[in-house]
């Protein structure tokens, strides 16, 4: 069996207000998609869209995932962002303690 370090992940995406974001971090707990959803205010992002340089305030969000639900959260994530092309980057979890990483697991398994 493979160790929860090995199976936890991390996903960045961002929000294009607090209000989105705090919308889209309650649903994915919610629906068990994430075990936490962090939201950092104050991202000035600058970034190139259609041919051109733009430049927005955003909120980042860190989510805490398994590699099981990523599917369902990146489904999810499309489904509630306002973003055409919403940020979805996944990072492993390499290590981490046993108490939260078994806390990550068991917030994400479906009942």
């Amino acid at each position: 069996m493979l160790s929860k370090a090995t199976t936890g992940r991390l996903v960045l995406s961002t929000a294009g207000s607090p209000e989105e974001a705090a919308r889209i971090a309650g649903t994915l707990v919610e629906r068990r998609l994430a075990a936490c959803v962090s939201r950092l205010p104050g991202l000035v992002s600058v970034y190139r869209w259609q041919g051109a340089v733009e430049e927005a305030n955003e909120v980042l969000l860190l989510i805490k995932t398994s590699e099981e639900r990523l599917a369902a959260l990146e489904a999810a994530l499309r489904e509630l962002h306002s973003y055409k092309v919403p940020e979805f980057l996944v990072l492993p979890v390499s290590a981490g303690s046993d108490a939260y990483l078994e806390w990550l697991a068991s917030s994400v398994t479906q009942g």
